[in-house]
């Protein structure tokens, strides 16, 4: 009985079978097709099962209590490590059954996402990122007041959340739904929710352009790789990403204006692994199309200040494209946006003009991270270096796809003009020290496709000659760069994502001094602190008023510690009863971020603590709170 030998394509990463004989050529080479046919299983859910008891062995060991300089990295045990290297192997593995099997590929991501992720939402008995909490303040207060300030001066900035409340409103409902104290009890699962959330969204935009399945999920395993920049928290920036991310999709698959493909439907023209351009749609179906979006635009705009902005460049960028080119949904994407700036969002839109002037052209300012944009600490050096490698591996591996395989480029141009749109802000605004990390995240779904595209080739045939031995070779090279190079963005990851950790553990016991001290000041009261980035910051934010007197330029906090109290009693106002927090995980903060010289932070507790214009509350290990006592006249 002759067997039926498989008829494969891009999607099925497998060579095509030779013209001769029953799918081995002719003089008895089997050649490459042999390898094919005896091509081993998918391991399934071996490697997912070695990986999931070796993470579950490793989890209890994490000893994030103990962290040290280097943050998490040297507190994950071998077995964590060994526990991402099972799964990066299997997925290697997997991509081999992409086609016939693709529970497999996307069963690793989803694993993946969840071993590098969960560790602190399995582990932490505080909230990650201590300034998440000032977000669990806004969904209580939102709650406690049963409605909006959109024009109320809150201190701390806080109004923008009220005039930009979707976020907020929607974790109102699940607190009262769930039936749980506070979003707090699952802020720090969201970075893994809206993690599996995006994985389809990501799968709909590299399958427009893509239908070499290997190819896709590969950009999708890297994406989660290089999302190492943190704004996939508890935060409105994460859902509104997510929220722009499916627009783009839906307006990449769904706004192709007829006759404008050209050559890009004729599979000689396309890279093997290309997809052809979708069916066009008429001018009445876009019309159906910008109605039904029309709500998802809103609900960007309702729930974050700079996702609009990034939305309405990338449709622009997308109307230099003959094939998307759509004026009515740009200009109802921008009406919008004006819209929401105009009435709810009015106080902080007028502010953000007035200091465009001094910022517009500003490109070394508005490029840095950070206030003071020099990381001190090994910790938080290794993770700043980690980061920029990273960003440079991205960019090297999407240009050289770009470069090598431009019939893939010029198929995915969209895709490629949606992720460079974001670039020019960098001459608008610094977006408070952190444009250069919201430009990368709106940038990589395209980077993290073409990194894929150079590191995973498309066969294109099985021909013996000089060229076909070229491809083979090429594909030799693709099987031992792939892991080799997906390994090394693993390591680039830890440090970037865990490299900084002591900044955003903070024990239960500081939490509880500060939660105590703001829950006993008077209404009205002024906290001093050197810094936000400490938990339960903005506790009764509606009611207090703050001055985070050591976020500023170095040199100016370097003035402040030659007389830290005169500086602070200049800057209290007269008749306001004020205190100061200074809490361990400000130390941390303002060290590792530059925003105090090394020591300057000690030096400060003790000269405050000693001096006659303050009288200590309470004083511990973790923290000292401070009571403003002006000598009289």
């Amino acid at each position: 009985m002759q067997h039926q030998v498989p008829v494969p394509n891009a999607e099925s990463g497998m060579p095509p079978p030779p013209a001769t004989g029953p799918g081995r050529p002719a003089g008895g080479d089997p050649g490459p097709w042999r390898a094919v046919l005896r091509r081993p299983r998918a391991p399934g859910p071996l490697t997912l099962l070695l990986a999931t008891a070796l993470w579950l062995y490793a989890l209890p060991r994490i000893g994030f209590r103990k962290m040290g300089d280097y943050g998490l990295l040297d507190r994950l045990p071998v077995t964590y490590h060994l526990s991402l290297l099972v799964l990066t192997a299997g997925f290697v593995l997997s991509l081999r059954r992409a086609a016939t099997a693709p529970w497999w590929p996307a069963a690793h991501c989803a694993a993946m996402l969840f071993a590098l992720k969960a560790p602190p939402a399995v582990l932490y008995d505080a909230v990650r990122y201590p300034w998440a909490s000032k977000h669990d303040a806004v969904v209580d207060t939102l709650l406690a007041n049963g409605g909006l300030r959109p024009d109320a001066a809150l201190s701390g900035n806080m109004s923008a959340y009220d005039q930009w409340p979707g976020f907020f409103t929607l974790n109102g409902g699940l607190v009262r739904a769930f039936g749980v104290d506070g979003a707090a009890v699952y802020a720090n699962w969201a970075p893994i929710v809206l993690g599996l959330l995006m994985m389809p969204v990501l799968v709909l935009i590299y399958r427009t352009f893509c239908r070499d399945r290997r190819l896709v999920w590969t950009a999708v395993w890297i994406f989660q790789l290089a999302n190492w920049v943190g704004q996939d928290y508890f935060a409105p920036q994460a859902l509104a990403y997510l929220l722009h991310l499916t627009v783009i999709a839906v307006v990449l698959r769904h706004f192709v204006r007829p006759g404008s493909a050209g050559r890009l439907r004729d599979r000689a023209f396309l890279d093997p692994a290309a997809a052809v351009v979708p069916p066009p749609t008429g001018t009445g179906q876009r019309a159906i199309c910008v109605l039904a979006l029309a709500p998802l635009i809103a609900a960007v705009n309702a729930t974050h200040q700079l996702t609009p902005v990034m939305l309405c460049v990338c449709l622009l960028a997308l109307n230099l494209t003959r094939r998307h080119r759509n004026v009515g949904l740009l200009a109802v994407a921008a009406l919008l946006m004006l819209a929401w700036d105009l009435t709810m969002g009015r106080p902080l839109f007028l502010e953000t003009l007035s200091t465009l002037k001094e910022s517009l052209g500003e490109l070394t300012r508005n490029s840095r991270a950070g206030y003071a944009g020099q990381l001190t600490g090994p910790g938080p050096e290794l993770a700043g270096t980690a980061n920029v490698v990273m960003v440079l591996a991205i960019t090297a591996l999407a240009g050289a796809a770009v470069v090598l395989r431009r019939r893939l480029t010029r198929s995915a141009l969209p895709l490629l003009l949606v992720s460079f749109a974001p670039v020019p802000l960098f001459v608008v605004n610094d977006y408070g020290g952190e444009m250069l990390f919201r430009v990368y995240l709106f940038a990589l779904p395209g980077g993290a496709f073409f990194a894929a595209a150079a590191l995973v080739p498309a066969f294109a045939g099985g021909r013996r000659d000089r060229v076909g031995a070229a491809r083979t070779a090429r594909h030799r090279a693709a099987a031992i760069a792939l892991p080799t190079v997906l390994s090394a963005l693993l390591a680039g990851f830890l440090p970037s994502y865990y490299g900084k950790e002591r900044m955003y553990y903070t024990p239960p016991a500081e939490t509880a001094l500060v939660t105590r001290t703001l829950d006993n000041a008077p209404e009205g009261a002024l906290i001093l602190a050197t810094t936000g980035s400490f938990p339960q910051a903005l506790h009764r934010y509606d009611s207090l008023e703050h001055w985070y007197f050591a976020e500023q330029e170095l040199p100016e906090n370097e003035r402040m510690l030659r007389d830290p109290a005169g500086y602070l009693a200049d800057g209290i106002p007269p008749g306001v009863t004020a205190y100061v927090l200074l809490t361990r995980t400000q130390d941390v903060y303002t060290a590792g971020e530059g925003l105090l010289p090394a020591d300057g932070f000690a030096g400060l507790r003790a000269e405050l603590s000693a001096s006659p214009l303050f009288r200590t509350l309470e004083s511990h290990p973790y923290g000292v709170v401070l009571e403003y006592r002006p000598a009289p006249g």
